[in-house]
């Protein structure tokens, strides 16, 4: 979307895309294993959630995990440890599995029974830019309904595209003519 921010550090502004905020604020969402892939206890967790289903499998190839059957069921009994590549492919897939499997629940807990989820918006960071030089952006809270089935698809497939179409109607359908000062923004915040 083309805004009067096409220049963002022009005058040393900091901030991001709405959409890419908006992606972020879903990404923030999925939790997970917290302890590395790197310590035996998070590779142990790591291998046991991706060998427990086809999906789990499926994101192991996608990731790139090509590795004899004795193999893996050596890295399952912690017989032998994963190089430093294949521990990098295994969080990897890992995330993919997970964000797949947590899809339906971002979606459910967005929508909040057709009621939609409270976000705020705070305009792009202007505490660098000299005082004649800023805009008036205070944060924004609109309650947001009926994209986020299609935000959740779009993030889980990458699709700036969709989530820059997204974030336009967003704007559109909330912030009428201040829609092009939140083009970009700092940050997008959420309680779902």
């Amino acid at each position: 979307m083309a805004s009067r921010w096409m220049v963002l550090g022009h005058h040393q502004a900091r901030g991001q895309e709405g959409w890419e905020a908006l992606a972020q604020g879903i990404e923030d969402m999925v939790t997970g294993i917290s302890s590395s892939v790197e310590t035996e206890r998070g590779l142990a967790a790591r291998l046991r959630y991706l060998t427990t289903s086809d999906a789990g499998y499926e994101a192991m190839d996608r990731a790139g995990i090509h590795v004899a059957p004795k193999t893996l069921m050596a890295w399952l009994a912690e017989e032998a440890t994963p190089n430093r590549a294949n521990r990098a492919r295994l969080d990897a897939a890992y995330w993919d599995l997970r964000r797949q499997n947590v899809a339906a629940d971002l979606k459910r807990r967005l929508n909040n029974d057709g009621r939609g989820t409270r976000i705020e918006v705070n305009g792009v960071d202007q505490s660098a830019v000299e005082r004649r030089h800023q805009r008036d952006l205070p944060p924004r809270s609109v309650n947001v309904r009926g994209i986020w089935d299609r935000a959740v698809d779009a993030w889980l497939t990458e699709d700036e595209h969709e989530l820059d179409a997204l974030w336009d109607e967003i704007l559109t359908d909330h912030f009428g003519s201040d829609r092009d000062k939140y083009s970009k923004v700092s940050s997008i915040g959420w309680s779902a």
